[in-house]
């Protein structure tokens, strides 16, 4: 039997695991698996990103907004994506 070693992960990768999830929208298990970590591993970064976030808390307001806000750039990010593959065919169509 093998000995399991523990993978030390930095706090940037933690950081940005944790974005992916919580303002890109990701889901978490696909998150994981993309990224080669367990789902547990994730969901514990992310209770610990938001605990942390709790002492700078925002209002019910700031709440709404940020997550409006989030959830247009994520919309406007496909649309970008959309607009890049439409340009792409119609620059191969015109040649």
């Amino acid at each position: 039997m093998t000995k399991r070693t523990n993978r030390n992960y930095t706090a940037e990768f933690k950081q940005e695991a944790v974005v992916l999830v919580i303002v890109q929208g990701h889901s978490v298990s696909k998150t994981a698996a993309s990224l080669g970590i367990t789902d547990k591993l994730l969901y514990n970064w992310k209770a610990k990103a938001a605990a942390e976030q709790s002492g700078a808390s925002l209002n019910a307001d700031e709440r709404a907004e940020l997550l409006g806000l989030c959830k247009e750039n994520k919309k406007l990010r496909m649309e970008k994506e959309i607009l890049k593959k439409a340009s792409a065919l119609l620059l191969k169509e015109t040649k």
